[in-house]
């Protein structure tokens, strides 16, 4: 296992069962389980002392087994997905059970909401009131307008994996230059976290080096994105592990990368 600065802090994995209820449009459907327990032991194993859940879109706003596992574990906390409609006591409950943030996964949608409409002013509005953030995965095209609408609200953004700017044009595509220059004005951190999805040989190093200049000691958090979702048999943990090494160098940007920054973010 490749060393590194603890305690570290995993900031994206995913835990599912295979009886849950899958949504009928679901893009992957899980081969075995991903339990709170394999996590756990995953975590521990490699040591991992605190970690995020990230709510995964397979199974829409089913995030019932999610908060089983912030409930019976202290050292966790987790993002959700929501409908709109849901009213501010049913949200309040969530952030008392360990729920940091909503996930708006809109990178495989064609169109999407409105995020000026009532609805998503509303909603955008209770996430600044209860403190929370907006865990952002959107396509190249939209990725500026969206984030700056919710930074507009008084709302933080957390980018997936390195932005996913998965691109001919890589880190000189217009939306990876809008990630760099949200960084800059101090309400979007970015993931270290899923290089092995970019298709494009090479490309993931170079956004991450272009992150690490630009927002190493502040705002940037690592997460290994466990269990590897259509990548099960191609990744290990201690590959990502590897990879945080490998993007951040610097011991000391390492330990805020992979400590000092994820649990200033998640868990104050």
């Amino acid at each position: 296992m490749t060393p590194h600065t603890g305690p570290l802090v995993d900031s994206h994995f995913h835990v599912y069962t295979r009886d849950m209820p899958l949504l009928g449009s679901a893009w992957h459907r899980p081969g075995h389980d991903a339990t709170i327990e394999m996590c756990l032991e995953t975590l521990d194993a490699h040591g991992v002392v605190f970690g995020v859940i990230s709510a995964a879109s397979l199974y829409g706003t089913y995030n019932d087994y999610v908060r089983k596992a912030l409930k019976a574990h202290s050292r966790l906390r987790a993002t959700a997905i929501i409908d709109t409609a849901w009213d501010i006591y049913q949200l309040e409950r969530m952030r008392d059970d360990g729920f940091v943030g909503l996930r708006l996964l809109w990178r495989p949608l064609a169109e999407i909401p409105d995020i000026n409409s009532d609805a998503y002013r509303r909603l955008l509005r209770r996430c600044a009131d209860l403190g929370w953030h907006i865990h952002l995965t959107d396509k190249p095209e939209r990725l500026d307008a969206t984030v700056r609408a919710i930074e507009d609200a008084g709302v933080n953004v957390v980018l997936d994996h390195i932005g996913l700017i998965d691109t001919a044009q890589g880190v000189n595509d217009p939306a990876f230059r809008a990630i760099l220059a949200a960084i800059d004005r101090g309400r979007t951190w970015v993931k270290l976290s899923g290089g092995y999805r970019f298709t494009t040989q090479g490309l993931a190093d170079s956004c991450a080096a272009a992150l690490v200049n630009a927002g190493g000691w502040d705002r940037l958090v690592w997460a290994s994105d466990w269990p590897f979702a259509a990548f099960e048999e191609k990744v290990t943990y201690a590959d990502t592990i590897a990879d945080l090494s490998r993007w951040v160098p610097n011991p000391d940007m390492r330990h805020a990368v992979g400590a000092r920054t994820p649990l200033k973010l998640y868990f104050t």
